[in-house]
């Protein structure tokens, strides 16, 4: 009999009272939590008689409750001044963030920390009214597994109060269901608050009361966005959910507006304008932010990689700067760019287009013929792009030799010959140093108008690996000189991974048939593991499980070196236009160029910011675009296939868990799910440590990595979720191979 999952859970809503407790030792506790929550939004503390009144506890409980407070000051969490009592330092109350999973339980992210694993683990029946993105104040209450256990004593600030959802029209009071499965429960609306939405329509709604145990939450319609199965309104839905914006304030627009250009070489401004630069970027790319161009030298090469001067027209504090650090970072949607910086300054001013003169910061770097860094100089420069170059191109140039497009091109091959052969020497080092070589395909959704055509992996070629080598030179160079100057910086930083994710990769690895040298936590270990998977019919699942072993990268003021690269130094500095921290990199190494002896430290965040705090906010930052980028392809996943429920497609098993399969069609680039619950045949046994589901009955076993055909059985909109079945052919074959 197959595995049954537990009913979907209903979320209480919270109530705008406080419960009185009972004399139960469990009661105590609540009191207890109720007591240091009041006391934790007071300055100046709360007499007994306060409290009471506060609390709404009849005058019964003085003494019980006189009891408790003398209880809570003897055991240090909280202190007595004369008639009041205020909330010690230590009280043991933690201020977080609550992320709410879609099964009820949530975590609680302790404030100005990153969200990691050690994240208190908050059960459904502790969320004590709390939802999704509330900032909360939590008590620890145990550990399990290695892991905190918390309980929300109470909510300091909600994190929600606008939503999408879809409306659905009842009579006077209608109502919209969330468009976020973290958010399991409806909002009323009442008709003249609709704003004219017809049922069915997606909206964007605000919530006027949170509600109560006896009353759901009430809302009004801000705005009506249209039909919720347009790849439109997904795509908005999804900048509503991550609260980004999509337009720039007026005062920055004005600010960007009244900026001048800079078309001649200021002072100390180095004129590069006779350099053979070239850019070369994608097919759709509109912001230029980076150069290269190759020289052959009597010792090896010069490598120039210049950047938009960004820094020249965002200064520190200034209103362009306060909205680009706090966007922190450009999001990449299909056919749709939030970007960091104004379109004036990403598209025009800062773009390296070709034929116009460019103010831009240059490293120019000397190599050996070995493909060692032998010097280093950086200088603000003016260029001038001689060729705006794609990928493809490019590729056709160097690796695929089409003798037509050299010729079109002959006046620059000489400096892309030199580009390929340097390019060659660097990527070969970096490999042999023990630097990771993932080879993880990105999908690429191709749109007709609203209509999505195809959802396929994203091509690269060898003139990506190219300007990817330059890129990376030129970051791990400008990290080395700023760290050796002991110059104030962001670094990307990215750490050893932890032990005992290693032991399950190992595992995992094995089970797929690998022959692993002895482990090693060093990149070189992971690094001819990577090699040993190459082009062999595991690589995809081995990639992506060692991906899933690694640390999150990061910035940090700490030069803390970069394990995927296997490089001692690390920063970003090749992307302003579109990365805050590469601004930061600019601003850092001008002022060692140019600084005075004794010189202060000129600012490079806005004022009042820490570099440890901008490295924590960017980081931050980061993450929300990695995660909207996946929340839209989730939808747009589901788009795609909402009307193919009964197909059949060629998988590959991309996971093994208790509950099932996870699955990655190999002509679409697209993920779903196999419950264990739909597979009937029999009763199928977790075999972690193979990675495998064994059919108890039969033998039947699937396996990591495995290929297999598999139906579409449902198409879940609202949690951006697919479900499938091995086909039934599928699972004759395998059932005939098992006997």
């Amino acid at each position: 009999m197959p595995r049954k999952r537990s009913s979907r859970r209903k979320t209480a809503h919270t109530s705008s009272k406080i419960k009185h407790s009972g004399k139960t030792a469990s009661g105590q506790i609540q009191l207890a939590d109720q007591i240091l929550a009041f006391l934790s939004s007071l300055k100046k503390g709360a007499s007994l008689a306060h409290i009471l009144s506060a609390l709404e506890l009849p005058r019964m409980q003085r003494q019980a409750v006189r009891d408790l407070l003398d209880s809570l000051v003897r055991s240090g969490k909280l202190e007595q001044q004369g008639k009041k009592f205020l909330l010690a330092s230590d009280a043991g109350l933690l201020t977080a963030t609550l992320d709410v999973t879609a099964r009820g339980f949530g975590f609680a992210t302790v404030e100005d920390t990153i969200p990691r694993e050690n994240d208190i683990f908050i059960a459904q029946s502790h969320m004590n009214g709390a939802s999704h993105g509330d900032t909360v104040l939590v008590r620890i209450i145990g550990k399990s597994r290695g892991r905190l256990e918390g309980r929300v004593v109470k909510v300091v600030k909600r994190g929600l109060t606008r939503l999408c959802g879809v409306y659905t029209a009842a009579g006077k009071m209608g109502h919209v269901t969330p468009d976020n499965e973290k958010l399991p429960f409806t909002v009323t609306v009442r008709r003249s608050n609709t704003h004219g939405a017809r049922d069915g329509e997606a909206v964007l709604l605000q919530i006027i009361d949170y509600g109560t145990g006896s009353h759901p939450p009430e809302g009004k319609v801000l705005e009506v966005l249209g039909d919720p199965l347009s790849v439109p309104v997904q795509i908005r839905m999804a900048i509503e959910q991550f609260e980004l914006d999509r337009m720039f304030p007026r005062e920055v627009l004005e600010a960007t507006a009244a900026l001048e250009p800079l078309t001649t070489c200021d002072e100390g401004r180095a004129d590069l304008r006779h350099i053979q630069h070239v850019t070369i970027d994608g097919e759709t790319a509109k912001d230029f932010d980076d150069a290269i161009a190759v020289e052959e030298t009597t010792s090896g090469y010069r490598l120039y990689v210049s950047i938009a001067d960004v820094s020249h027209y965002v200064t520190p504090g200034s209103t362009i700067d306060k909205e680009a650090y706090k966007r922190g970072t450009s999001v990449y949607l299909p056919n749709l760019v939030l970007p960091m910086l104004p379109e004036r300054l990403s598209n025009d001013l800062c773009s390296l287009v070709p034929d116009q003169d460019r103010p831009a910061f240059t490293a120019i770097l000397d190599f050996d013929r070995e493909g060692n860094r032998i010097g280093e100089k950086y200088t603000k420069s003016m260029i001038r792009s001689h060729q705006r170059f794609t990928y493809n191109t490019v590729n056709a140039i160097l690796y695929l030799r089409d003798n037509q497009v050299r010729n079109r091109y002959r006046h620059l091959l000489p400096m892309l010959d030199n580009a390929r052969r340097l390019a060659t020497l660097l990527f070969d080092r970096r490999m042999r140093r023990g630097s990771l070589g993932f080879n993880i395909p990105e999908p690429f959704v191709l749109l007709d108008g609203d209509r999505i055509v195809s959802i396929t992996r994203a091509e690269r070629n060898q003139a990506h690996q190219l300007i990817e080598e330059y890129m990376l030179a030129a970051n791990e160079a400008v990290a080395q000189t700023m760290a050796e100057a002991g110059e104030p910086v962001l670094y990307r930083v990215h750490e050893y991974p932890d032990p005992a994710k290693v032991e399950q990769f190992t595992e995992a690895a094995q089970s797929l048939g690998l022959e692993l040298p002895k482990t090693s936590n060093e990149p070189a270990w992971f690094a001819r593991i990577l090699d040993e998977a190459h082009k062999s019919p595991a690589e995809y699942v081995i990639n992506n499980l060692l991906l899933r072993t690694m640390q999150q990268a990061r910035y940090s003021p700490e030069n803390l070196g970069h394990f995927g690269l296997a490089a001692e130094y690390y920063l970003h500095f090749t992307s302003p236009i579109r990365r805050y921290p590469d601004l930061v990199a600019h601003r850092a190494l001008q002022h060692l160029l140019t600084r005075k002896k004794g010189e202060r430290q000129k600012p490079l965040v806005p004022k009042g910011t820490t570099l440890a705090d901008a490295a924590l906010y960017l980081s931050k930052r980061e993450r929300i675009a990695v995660n909207i980028e996946r929340n839209v392809q989730s939808r747009l996943n589901v788009l795609f296939l909402k009307d193919r429920v009964g197909e059949t497609f060629d998988a590959i098993i991309s996971g093994v868990t208790p509950f099932g399969l996870f699955v990655e069609l190999l002509e679409y680039f697209i993920s779903g799910a196999v419950p264990v619950r739909e597979m009937q045949d029999d009763y199928y046994i977790h075999d972690s440590r193979a990675n495998r589901l064994i059919g108890e009955r039969t033998g039947i076993t699937y396996q990591l990595g495995d290929l297999l055909r598999v139906r579409l059985d449902h198409v879940d909109i609202l949690a951006k979720r697919l479900t499938f079945s091995i086909s039934a052919e599928m699972a004759d074959t395998a059932e005939g191979q098992a006997d």
